[in-house]
C-alpha cells in the first residue's frame, strides 16, 4: 500500500516536473535576441562615437531620423519584402544589394550576411550605412529618409542629446 501510495505521489509530481520544464522552455524562446531598441538620445551617443557627425554632409539628426522612421531604433527590425528579400536592422539595409541573406544570392556590397545587421552594437550596421551613403544618391536611398527627413528641420531629433 505505501509503495502505491509512493508512486501516486511521483505521479503527481511529474506534471508539476514536466510544467517547469515547459516554462523553461517557452521562457528560452519567448527571450528576445539581441536586438535592442535605441532611445534617440542613446543612439546619438553611439552614432557620434562612430563618427557619423559631419559624414558625407549629414548631421547625427539626419542619421537618427532615418533610423526612427525606418525601424523605430530597433536593431533586430526586418521587414519581408515580396520578392523574398529583406530590410535589416535600425536603418533598414535591403539584401538586394548590400547585404547577403544566408539562403539568397546578391550582390552583396557590404560583404556581409544581413543578420550581421541586427547586432546592437551596431558596427557592421554603421560600416555598411556609410558605403550606402557614399554613393551617389547618399541618404536619398533611403525611402525613409526622403519621405520623413529630407528638408526638414531636425534640430528636435538631436535636441537635449549633448552628453
Amino acid at each position: 500500500m505505501e509503495a502505491r501510495r509512493q508512486a501516486t505521489r511521483r505521479q503527481l509530481r511529474l506534471p508539476g516536473v514536466v510544467r517547469l520544464a515547459v516554462a523553461c522552455l517557452l521562457s528560452c524562446l519567448l527571450v528576445p535576441g539581441q536586438a535592442k531598441i535605441y532611445s534617440r538620445c542613446e543612439l546619438f551617443k553611439v552614432l557620434q562615437a562612430f563618427g557619423l557627425e559631419g559624414y558625407r554632409g549629414y548631421s547625427l539628426a539626419d542619421w537618427i531620423c532615418l533610423a526612427y522612421h525606418a525601424s523605430g531604433f530597433d536593431t533586430g527590425f526586418v521587414d519581408h519584402e515580396p520578392d523574398g528579400s529583406t530590410n535589416n536592422g535600425i536603418f533598414q539595409i535591403s539584401s538586394r544589394t548590400w547585404c547577403q541573406n544566408i539562403n539568397k544570392k546578391g550582390p552583396n556590397r557590404c560583404r556581409m550576411y544581413c543578420s550581421d545587421l541586427l547586432n546592437p552594437g551596431l558596427k557592421d550596421t554603421v560600416i555598411c550605412a556609410m558605403k550606402i551613403s557614399q554613393e551617389t544618391q547618399g541618404l536619398s536611398s533611403w525611402e525613409a529618409w526622403r519621405r520623413h527627413c529630407q528638408g526638414q528641420d531636425l534640430s528636435d531629433w538631436v535636441d537635449g542629446c549633448d552628453f
